[in-house]
């Protein structure tokens, strides 16, 4: 398919906006880097200050491709999740794999207590941490993909999904009843999300999970449109129904569990995007909307972030306060606007 010329116009503005946001986010927070100063930091030339360079490659950097990664990743589990649920509602956690990365993250934090001190302290590093919340992720897709073998309505599977994202927080709630105010505190700071001191392995390895979803998600984008006119349309043109909605789950699986392993729980970003793509393109068309959502991810959760740096102070804050108070509101608006495409 060959896009319009007024969508390829889209696209350039977007890739060109990306670029911005990047470059802007790397120079702004509590230090200012002149936009020049990064540029000239990037192609790896000197820069004025010493400073600059190790603010620039040990923490801006590796924050800002961060940034991208977990919009990217996010805005596209919360487009298959409204294509396979066809409801403008569905974000990248309604098979309740973020209340399973929760639990995970809980189990050590909070009930550090009931386990051998060797153990503890391996877990309650950053890689014990993001092995906690993998493996909680992990356990409630086992358990939602059993399930889905077992059902035939899909609409079935989200309301599985949210009794398995009820059940574990009654299960955080009742560790969080027992648990000192310190590691409550510290549960609570990891639940806010944060994309920043990830070290290069780690952003690595998400990478790769990022690149693996999303390039399953590529392989449905066909299927995807004939499933907006219903389950029975698309079995009816010769689409395996079960193998797709299979392909389906393992990708959001893939690229929220991973995303929530590493930066926490995100809020609102796999919800709004998706509807912000639909409405500056005015397509259903999951071609068009596949690579539009790719940018528009990626430039809201850099939007966000800058503004978490609170450019010109020292205080940062919690990147998901950020993306619920843009997020609810755009939300509200974009379905308002929006009802065409989900009637």
């Amino acid at each position: 398919m060959q896009f319009t010329k007024k969508q390829n116009l889209l696209f350039i503005l977007l890739l060109v906006a990306m670029v911005f946001l990047f470059l802007l986010n790397i120079s702004l927070g509590s230090v200012s880097i002149p936009l020049k100063e990064v540029i000239k930091g990037l192609f790896s030339q000197e820069m004025s200050k010493e400073s600059w360079e190790i603010i620039l490659w040990n923490f801006r950097f590796p924050k800002a491709i961060t940034a991208i990664l977990v919009g990217i990743g996010l805005s596209m589990s919360g487009l298959l999740m409204q294509t396979l649920f066809r409801n403008p509602l569905a974000g990248p956690y309604v098979l309740g794999l973020s209340s399973g990365a929760s639990l995970g993250v809980a189990f050590i934090i909070l009930g550090t207590g009931f386990l051998p001190t060797f153990i503890s302290t391996f877990f309650l590093s950053n890689y014990g941490l993001v092995l906690a919340s993998s493996l909680g992720s992990f356990l409630v897709l086992m358990a939602v993909l059993l399930v889905s073998q077992k059902l035939k309505d899909t609409m079935a599977i989200l309301i599985v999904g949210l009794m398995f994202g009820s059940f574990t927080s009654a299960i955080v709630s009742v560790l969080s009843y027992f648990t000192s105010a310190e590691k409550l505190q510290k549960f609570t700071f990891w639940s806010m999300g944060s994309i920043s001191n990830l070290s290069w392995n780690e952003i690595s390895l998400l990478s790769l999970f990022v690149f693996i979803g999303i390039g399953i998600s590529f392989i449905v984008i066909k299927p995807l449109d004939a499933l907006l006119l219903g389950e029975k349309y698309a079995q009816s043109i010769g689409i395996n129904y079960k193998k797709m909605r299979f392909l389906i789950i393992i990708a959001t699986s893939i690229l929220a569990g991973s995303i929530t392993a590493f930066a926490g729980p995100i809020a609102f970003i796999g919800l709004a995007v998706p509807h912000m793509a639909k409405l500056l393109f005015q397509t259903s068309n999951h071609l068009v909307l596949f690579w539009s959502t790719i940018l528009l991810g990626a430039i809201v959760m850099l939007c966000c972030d800058t503004i978490a740096q609170v450019p010109g102070n020292d205080i940062t804050l919690p990147i998901n306060a950020i993306t619920s108070v843009i997020g609810a509101p755009v939300v509200i608006w974009l379905l308002i606007r929006k009802k065409q495409f989900y009637s």
